[in-house]
């Protein structure tokens, strides 16, 4: 039996209809049309023996199987990416400065240095990192070329989303800060979009609170929950091992999504790594969904 393989088009589609939520949008990003585009994943759902999506009047989602697939399709697109450009001479080169968070320069950042210094090793990153607020002001005012930042809610500036997942509220495993009767809370400085979405469904649901610990990481705040001393909210992906997420019987309010987004100043360096850093969140293994 000769064995079939996959098409690096129509999982680039795959990928693109995922992301978009359509077959418009996808066309558009792959510069095919609507028609080609539908064609390529009807031979992918032949060769594979699987529907991979299912269409609706408003939006395009995947299946079980679809599910299964991106994850896969993700891995071969980078790794034929990342070869196709160790045979190309790297022509871009220029230095910029990129500007986030505490929390996503230790996060995200480093693998995203490493990667462009593969794939461009002209190009010259420095990196500053600081308070969310900080860190956005350096961008408006001209003195970082890439922002990455943590947001909730329409975002502060023109950018894009790379990455989202929702806030829990957080506290150590065992521990009785959540049952206080004034909540005692662990959040970052003012100006931090996790801390206001905090604040802002305390206040709406009239529980009362104090700000018992300031920290501008989430690594701070998570050293205040294992003491025990107050609950955050946080990303629900930090409730693990010695975290956990406060009881919903504790009928704490409700809170929204956290975005990562990205900005840049469109400049030729700057655009590169900022599409860098959408295919290092876009490859990265699915965030957990609270519930």
């Amino acid at each position: 039996m000769t064995a079939r393989t996959l098409n690096l088009d129509a999982l680039r589609s795959f990928v693109a209809i995922h992301e978009t939520g359509s077959f418009r949008l996808a066309a558009a990003r792959v510069n095919l049309s609507p028609s080609a585009v539908s064609l390529q994943i009807g031979k992918l759902e032949e060769m594979l023996g699987h529907r991979l999506l299912d269409r609706n009047a408003r939006r395009v989602a995947l299946t079980e199987q679809g599910e299964r697939l991106l994850l896969q399709a993700r891995s071969i697109l980078a790794l034929s990416d990342e070869t196709m450009a160790m045979f190309r001479t790297p022509t871009l080169e220029g230095r910029l400065t990129l500007a986030a968070p505490h929390d996503l320069g230790m996060s995200l950042v480093p693998a995203l240095l490493r990667r462009v210094a593969e794939r461009y090793p002209r190009v010259h990153v420095d990196v500053r990192l600081g308070a969310s607020g900080d860190v956005l002001d350096s961008f408006v005012g001209g003195q970082s070329n890439v922002v990455l930042f943590n947001d909730v809610g329409p975002p502060a500036i023109a950018s894009r989303r790379i990455r989202s997942e929702p806030l829990a509220w957080v506290m150590a495993r065992g521990g009785r800060a959540h049952a206080e009767p004034v909540l005692p809370l662990a959040t970052a400085e003012q100006g931090c979009a996790w801390r206001d979405a905090a604040l802002s469904a305390l206040g709406a649901s009239g529980r009362r609170y104090r700000v018992a610990y300031s920290s501008d990481t989430a690594m701070g705040q998570m050293a205040a929950l294992r003491a025990d001393l107050a609950v955050a909210a946080l990303p629900v992906s930090l409730a693990q091992g010695d975290l956990v997420a406060v009881p919903a019987a504790d009928g704490l309010p409700e809170l929204p999504m956290t975005e990562i987004r990205i900005a840049h100043d469109d400049a030729a360096v700057a655009r590169a790594v900022a599409a860098m850093a959408e295919e290092q969140a876009e490859s990265a293994a699915p965030m957990p969904r609270a519930g």
